[in-house]
């Protein structure tokens, strides 16, 4: 049997290796001299243009994603959705000059998101598949806040977060538990907007049909609920959201036809008790919101809200995602920052964090677009009958 002790001197031995090599390979890459020939033999000139390509989209990236913007604040891609469109037309339609949309048509055809053929354009791969999903659209206008509080990152760093017009458009952010419907209202509708991908690739992972009863933790509008509700027709529903968050919730769900199978519990659930008598808690998009103290808390008070042998289901974009890498610390690291209040966490760490507050059986699922979301699940014991 191989000690502990053993096992650190090896480990610390691989660091100091790894130390080493990544300082003499930093060392050679900034070397101008190695561009050089990197750029200039034929064998390393395909990794050298990868390399630069890489580089520079890193300094073009917010030019590309204004270009998404102007395609989408001038309704370019529902003028190309009805098939080959003149420039003149594209024109008229997204009141630009012809100049004008030729350049708009240009930029978005070297992006992917319209293609030209012949004297013609039409919708790109990409742009066709971010027109069939309309909470892009949302999204996309929702960052003009981001982008704001980003004007400056090492003010926002230095400030750790917080303070600026992401923190106020997420009301809870900055005051949790408060909000008035004009509050929650616009952020209400941005969730319930791009529910739909992220609830499609949790109903693909995991069984919602083994369970009598689902409680849905800061659920929004409702929309998770709503589509959970008409894949599982026998399962009751529940709701647990502030105040002027669940009344939305119940006029969507009403009109859904679920209002008899629905319970709607307003309250806080940082500070309020969780209702009893639900076998399955759900917390989609949730957990990485809140600060390590805050998600704690809120994972000890589900243990406590559910029955012995009752799950937990968390569903999130998570860090270290292979794949996704950057989507995790990068995207989300920034974002959740400008918003004041919480962090990505790989599904490690958040496996940790389960089994602290007392879950047991805790497992990642598999999800085919672990970009958009990955699903955890938990168990309290069937042992355990103590709160």
């Amino acid at each position: 049997m191989v000690s502990s002790t053993s096992n650190d001197m090896s480990k610390g031995y691989i660091e100091r290796l790894r130390l080493c090599w990544t300082g003499w390979r930093n060392r050679v890459l900034a070397a101008p001299r190695f561009q050089q020939f990197a750029t200039d033999f034929w064998l390393t000139r395909p990794i050298a243009r990868a390399r630069a390509r890489r580089t520079f989209d890193l300094v073009a990236g917010f030019v590309y994603s204004q270009t998404l913007t102007a395609c989408l604040e001038t309704g370019l891609f529902d003028v190309l959705a009805d098939g080959p469109t003149s420039i003149d037309r594209v024109a008229m339609a997204c009141r630009l000059s012809p100049d004008g949309a030729l350049r708009l048509l240009r930029a978005g055809a070297a992006l992917g998101l319209v293609e030209r053929i012949g004297d013609v354009w039409m919708l790109g791969s990409t742009g066709a598949a971010l027109r069939g999903n309309p909470g892009i659209a949302e999204m996309v206008a929702h960052h003009r806040l981001l982008y704001a509080d980003l004007v400056d990152p090492v003010a926002l760093l230095r400030r750790d977060g917080g303070g600026g017009a992401l923190a106020h458009y997420w009301a809870y952010a900055e005051h949790p538990g408060q909000g008035t419907p004009a509050d929650v209202s616009a952020y209400s509708r941005l969730m319930a907007e791009s529910q739909p991908l992220v609830a499609r690739q949790i109903l693909r992972s995991y069984r919602f049909s083994r369970h009598r009863r689902m409680l849905d933790v800061g659920g929004g509008e409702g929309r998770f609920l709503e589509l959970v509700g008409a894949r599982v027709p026998g399962l009751d529903l529940a709701l647990f959201d502030l105040p002027a968050v669940g009344a939305q919730a119940l006029t969507r769900l009403a009109a859904a036809g679920l209002a008899g199978r629905t319970a709607i519990h307003g309250g806080d659930f940082l500070v309020d008790p969780l209702p009893r008598g639900y076998d399955l808690i759900t917390l989609v998009r949730v957990l990485h919101d809140h600060d390590d103290i805050a998600a704690s808390a809120l994972l000890r008070a589900i243990h406590a809200a559910l029955p012995p042998g009752g799950r937990l289901l968390i569903a999130e974009p998570m860090a270290g995602t292979r794949g996704a890498v950057p989507a995790g610390d990068a995207y989300f690291g920034l974002y959740l920052l400008a918003m004041g209040s919480g962090r990505p966490r790989t599904a490690r760490e958040i496996h940790d964090m389960l089994h602290v507050a007392g879950f047991e059986a805790v497992r990642t699922l598999g999800s085919a677009l672990p970009l958009t979301c990955r699903v955890i699940v938990a168990r309290r014991s069937t042992a355990d009958i103590k709160d």
